[in-house]
């Protein structure tokens, strides 16, 4: 009978193919107490469980190939880290010396209070790597107790044999395979090479999670949080990986097989179109010239954008260079040769580095409680973080200048709201500068601009026009403060409305008023990769996209099919519109 289970849509594309499933990360775990005199002893245990981890993820991380994805080398990091922090070792040797658990139980004791804070905080993503810190322990548990890996290559069942959980039963022995599991750790997926699976799914993960981040670059079909899929799915089932809906399709009839075998096909021969464009000036019909820029997470990123055929760097997120360090920063040489390398990678193309945005609720923050701040999203984050500890803040603009003496830098502040704020931080900026002078180090000149992201911002931006040189629309915050939505709240985030008017008339002023001020303005959120806002924003007046790079060529596909002289009125009646998703839908 065929059924449709729904998660979270994560990797574009559409898998088909006979599922193999991964055994449950979940292991049981007995609970009894301990004598003292083996406290020793189940210590030991613990901690030879946890070099055995160290020694695999160490080993899995110096066997990476040239052609493995970029991102599973800091995902394994995270790993690595987790696995050392002495937050989960020292609470494990105290439940086991002080309450004198044995070693499993005091593994996951100490598991479910980590997993406590991580609950609480703010951040989506930090939320998120609750995920990776349960993987790890799973991972030590595994060792503690002799079990293998959940994802393990599958085998033919011999005739007239029976499927087990890692069995693999197929007529048709050439059938693609799809793979179903509770959840796959980054290590967990070297385990086996990319042409393998034709997709995965996963029970839980999000859109920001590790197991998301590895689909994507390995462009893989995937959905994330399925959460029954596991127990409704059985191996060999015939199984529909619908990446774009977010939809697993289970036991499909030959009708609805066919029709999705059909969207396969038009989707490849779709790409191959979509590739051919690489190399084409991204050029409206009537002759405007629009920038295509990527978003980038990490130093290394530079090749796969420029192959991506992105004309530069429109953000480069540089707290991904902070985080999952325990609260250390690291100095200026280490986030010098980062923005160095990013540089280089970019081959002689533009970067925007956006500087350092955390929150209150984000590793870095150690010095208070974690309960200090009642709203991290409006406390101090961002701009305000960073304004708020100027010796870590020079730091970061010392290695970018110093960077930009290697190629061109644009210097991007986030979250600005208040003139004050303003002066502070191009004061910081001079400081900076004369710092690297009075060293003698040399230093490139850069472009500065501020991220509207804040309404006050938008309703304000003619100020924010006469000190930067340019603007970078957040369209993600933007919605969020707008709109007065959590997106990471379940419980509203399907108020979380791009097209609300609210939204669309800030972005449209912004745009209006860089314009007539001569100034650059780009947008470098989510909105700027929706093909189904391209014509809107071009015909409001923007000429500069940034996105993450898989998004490029559908969006530059758009561009060359526009013309924007006959999308100006149209555009103003949108944005004017009680609902503009109607115009847009037209």
């Amino acid at each position: 009978m065929t059924f449709a289970i729904h998660g979270i849509a994560v990797a574009r594309g559409i898998a088909i193919g006979r599922a193999v499933m991964a055994a449950s990360s979940h292991l049981e775990v007995t609970h009894y107490l301990i004598e003292p005199d083996q406290v020793a002893r189940e210590i030991e245990r613990v901690r030879k469980g946890r070099l055995a981890v160290i020694e695999e993820l160490q080993r899995l991380r110096g066997d990476l190939g040239v052609d493995a994805p970029q991102e599973l080398e800091p995902l394994l990091d995270v790993h690595l880290m987790l696995v050392q922090d002495d937050m989960l070792s020292s609470g494990v040797r105290q439940l086991i010396s002080e309450r004198l658990y044995n070693a499993e139980w005091a593994l996951t004791a100490q598991l479910e209070l980590l997993c406590r804070q991580f609950d609480e905080m703010d951040d989506e993503y930090l939320r998120e790597r609750k995920g990776d810190l349960e993987q790890v322990v799973e991972r030590v548990l595994r060792h503690m107790r002799g079990v293998s890996s959940p994802v393990a290559a599958p085998v033919s069942t011999p005739p007239g044999g029976q499927a087990g959980q890692h069995d693999w039963v197929a007529d048709e022995r050439d059938a693609p395979m799809v793979l179903i599991a509770n959840d796959l750790s980054p290590a967990d997926m070297l385990q086996f090479k990319q042409s393998v699976f034709a997709g995965f799914v996963t029970a839980v993960g999000g859109k920001t999670s590790h197991t998301a981040i590895v689909a994507r670059s390995m462009d893989i079909p995937a959905v994330v949080g399925a959460r029954t899929a596991s127990q409704l799915i059985r191996a060999d089932d015939w199984v529909i990986i619908d990446g774009d809906a977010g939809e697993v399709i289970v036991d499909p009839s030959p009708i609805l097989l066919e029709e999705y075998r059909f969207k396969q096909r038009q989707m490849r021969l779709e790409r191959e179109r979509l590739s051919r464009l690489r190399d084409t000036p991204s050029i409206t019909l009537d002759g405007e010239r629009v920038e295509l820029l990527a978003n980038i997470e990490q130093p290394g990123d530079g090749p796969a954008a420029v192959k991506a055929g992105a004309v530069g760097v429109g953000l480069f997120r540089t707290e991904f260079l902070f985080m999952g360090r325990s609260g250390k920063v690291p100095d200026e040489e280490e986030q010098y040769r980062a923005y160095r390398e990013a540089l280089e990678g970019m081959q002689g193309m533009p970067v925007t580095i956006r500087t350092l945005d955390v929150g209150a609720d984000k590793p870095l923050d150690k010095a208070q409680p974690k309960d200090y701040y009642l709203n991290p999203a409006l406390g101090l984050r961002a701009i305000r973080f960073s304004l708020a500890d100027p010796d870590m803040f020079r730091t970061q603009l010392r290695a970018i200048l110093r960077a930009a003496a290697h190629g061109p830098v644009q210097l991007l502040f986030p979250m600005l709201a208040h003139v004050s704020e303003i002066k502070q931080t191009l004061a910081l900026v001079e400081q900076a500068s004369q710092e690297l002078r009075e060293r003698q180090v040399p230093q490139g000149l850069v472009k500065l601009g501020a991220m509207i992201e804040i309404p006050a911002a938008a309703l304000t931006v003619r100020t924010f026009l006469k000190y930067f040189d340019f603007l970078s629309i957040g369209t993600n915050d933007l919605i969020q403060y707008t709109l007065a939505i959590d997106r990471a709240d379940e419980a509203v985030s399907q108020l979380y409305d791009p097209f609300h008017p609210a939204v669309l008339r800030l972005v449209a002023e912004v745009i209006q008023a860089a314009n007539a001020a001569g100034k650059d303005v780009c947008v470098c959120g989510e909105m700027a990769g929706d093909t189904a806002m391209t014509r809107l924003l071009l015909g409001l007046g923007l000429r500069s996209f940034s996105m993450q790079p898989a998004q490029i060529l559908a969006i530059k596909q758009q561009v060359l099919r526009a013309d924007t002289r006959r999308l100006v009125g149209w555009a103003q009646q949108v944005v004017d519109a009680e609902n503009p998703a109607d115009l847009l839908e037209s």
